[in-house]
């Protein structure tokens, strides 16, 4: 007895070591893009418009001269700005205004409408902030990011600009782009004639390496359709999974949420509705793409549960703030291509590199190689290496 209570201790601890000697992940650095140098401590959190129709506000509790702005579109169904929690935070802190437009009222808006509605709320909110002495808003520092369903509608409102008055986008950063429809009887968000987009925007579609063909399908989509911005102003990239410690790296479709309870819609109040007008005649009517499909119910779940990690430090979010200062500085996607630290995702703490972004300029005709080339350093181009590797 004593001797089978031995083999199983023994076994036991075997079993354990493992787990006990597994190389750990790359914490958030310190400093730099993606770090957490914040400016502030505090952010302040609101909203404008109503319960129904209404818009998210983030930045600092401090007063700078100006705030860039960042607009966050949503993926289809992720309507609370806590499931971006996270990012939202680390924009704020770093000092950007953070507009969060919620383009959908779940089960009572289509995808059709979603674009008109986040033009009218960016515009309503930039009208509300315009002379906060907080928020202020710089409109030559304008940039999107769109996760999913989120990115054919911020390309929609790039678009468009010229048509509502808002401000032209910098920079366009599209994670995981998706939930784009081929045509008005498909559930999705139908894309604008993208070739209007402003030639000057900086341009990045990312996709993870998990279940990775439809978000590139849409990025070649949505690189090839804004044909005004040129190749050198254009990236594709993918953030790639990692399992050579634990817990193991993985981009999937619903890497980019953050989830932080902080930022629940529930405790950020909006005005109520005005009074409808009885004399008004009512003509909503409910279609059958207001009800979230099964795929996007898992992924608005999944969000929730997605635990804010290295990719969020060092591919989301690194990657937002060195594309924005390029794109605030006139520079193009040949720089950032060309930048060892741009497609750098740190160590595993036993000093193993983790697998690095991966950055691809688009072919343009008649040219045989890409007019920049990128770091002389592997990039993630090949599927993930498997625990039996």
């Amino acid at each position: 007895m004593r001797r089978s209570l031995t083999a199983l201790v023994f076994l036991g601890s075997c079993l354990a070591a493992p787990v006990a000697i597994a190389a750990t992940p790359p914490g958030q650095p310190g400093q730099g893009p993606g770090g957490s140098d914040y400016k502030t401590a505090e952010v302040v959190r609101r909203g404008t418009g109503t319960v129904s129709s209404g818009a998210y506000i983030f930045h600092g509790n401090d007063t700078p001269a100006s705030r860039p702005v960042v607009v966050f579109f949503h993926s289809w169904g992720a309507v609370n700005p806590a499931l971006y929690g996270g990012f939202i935070d680390h924009l704020a802190r770093k000092g950007y205004l953070v507009i969060f437009p919620r383009f959908q009222e779940v089960n009572r808006s289509r995808p059709a409408d979603a674009t008109a509605r986040a033009e009218a709320l960016i515009h309503d909110a930039l009208a509300a902030l315009a002379d906060d002495p907080q928020a202020r808003p710089d409109l030559n520092r304008v940039a999107f990011i769109g996760h999913s369903a989120g990115v054919p509608v911020a390309l929609n409102v790039a678009a468009g600009v010229g048509e509502s008055k808002l401000p032209a986008p910098k920079l366009i950063l599209g994670l995981v782009p998706g939930g784009i429809a081929s045509n008005e009887k498909e559930r999705g968000i139908m894309l604008r004639d993208l070739s209007t987009v402003d030639d000057q925007t900086l341009l990045i579609a990312m996709s993870g390496d998990r279940e990775h063909l439809p978000s590139d399908r849409a990025s070649r989509r949505i690189l090839e359709a804004t044909s005004a911005i040129p190749a050198t102003r254009k990236l594709f990239m993918r953030a790639s999974s990692d399992d050579h410690g634990y817990p193991a790296l993985t981009a999937t479709l619903a890497s980019p949420g953050s989830p932080k309870p902080e930022y629940d819609a529930a405790a950020i109040k909006l005005p109520p509705d005005p009074p409808r007008d009885p004399k008004q005649k009512n003509t909503w009517k409910w279609s059958a793409d207001m009800a979230l499909s099964g795929p996007q119910t898992i992924l608005t779940q999944q969000l929730g549960n997605n635990g804010i990690d290295s990719l969020d430090y060092l591919a989301f979010w690194k990657t937002f703030e060195m594309a924005a200062d390029a794109a605030f500085s006139g520079r193009d996607a040949t720089v950032l291509a060309r930048d060892p630290k741009f497609v750098d995702m740190g160590n595993w703490s036993d000093g193993w590199p983790v697998r690095r972004l991966s950055t691809q300029l688009p072919k343009v005709a008649g040219q045989e190689k890409q007019p920049e080339q990128g770091p002389r350093r592997e990039l993630n181009m090949s599927p993930p290496r498997t625990s039996r590797d």
